[in-house]
């Protein structure tokens, strides 16, 4: 939010040179970063799309997997550069399973209970069901949860809304350690570095709430063993 027209027209040219020197075919993503004096630095180019990418696709309404594979297969580009106008702001969550109270150790095991949330400017992208058994042999991100809105106040609220929405039960998710940055003043200020979180290990200590269906089904249990149902 804090980058100016120019500065994402720069980066953007930097891109495309970075690609057209190495005579570049297929999507990949170009890294830099952005330090408090304004400076950029370019970090490293990916040959490939990345987690991310649903960022980019929400924002310009281009199925980049879709032009990938048109690529591969010989095919043209159905855009050209002058067509891709970015609207509004996006902002990606990886629904990872782990434990943001235990430095994030993975957390394997059934899911007992699975609803993802929906709506205008709301997008998922998981594999994951009530009763799917999260291994431990790939990598923890378990769902993508990818929201869109016209200005950076309406896309952390909709992420807000978007979380508080979502349920994944039986094993733990970083779904409330999200919902704790967004609450930060700092964080809804657009006031924040790569050492964000590093700087705020208070946002781990949000209370593990039962959840209300869980504390219903407990009930029903006990009333029922008592009535000898």
């Amino acid at each position: 939010p804090q980058l100016s027209q120019a500065q994402r027209e720069y980066i953007g040219g930097l891109a495309v040179k970075a690609a057209k020197a190495v005579d570049y075919e297929n999507a990949g993503t170009v890294e830099f970063l952005l330090d408090s004096d304004n400076t950029f630095y370019f970090m490293e180019m990916n040959t490939r799309l990345q987690v991310e990418h649903t960022v980019t696709e929400t924002i310009t309404g281009i199925d980049i997997v879709q032009e990938q594979i048109r690529i591969a297969f010989g095919l043209p580009l159905q855009y050209k550069q002058k067509d891709v106008e970015f609207r509004g702001y996006a902002m990606e969550f990886r629904i990872n399973a782990e434990d943001p109270k235990n430095d994030f150790l993975p957390s394997f095991g059934k899911i007992t209970r699975y609803y993802a949330p929906g709506g205008p400017g709301v997008r998922m992208d998981a594999a994951i069901y009530t009763g799917y058994e999260i291994p431990p042999y790939y990598d923890s991100m378990c769902a993508k949860l990818t929201v869109w809105a016209l200005d950076w106040n309406s896309v952390i609220e909709r992420g807000r809304r978007a979380l508080d929405d979502m349920l994944i039960y039986g094993v733990k998710t970083t779904i409330p350690y999200y919902q704790e940055i967004l609450k930060h003043k700092d964080f809804r200020n657009a006031d924040f570095n790569t050492s964000f979180v590093e700087s705020h290990p208070e946002l781990t200590n949000y209370a593990n709430e039962i959840p209300p269906a869980v504390i219903a089904a407990a009930i029903s249990a006990a009333i029922a063993a008592h009535e000898g149902v």
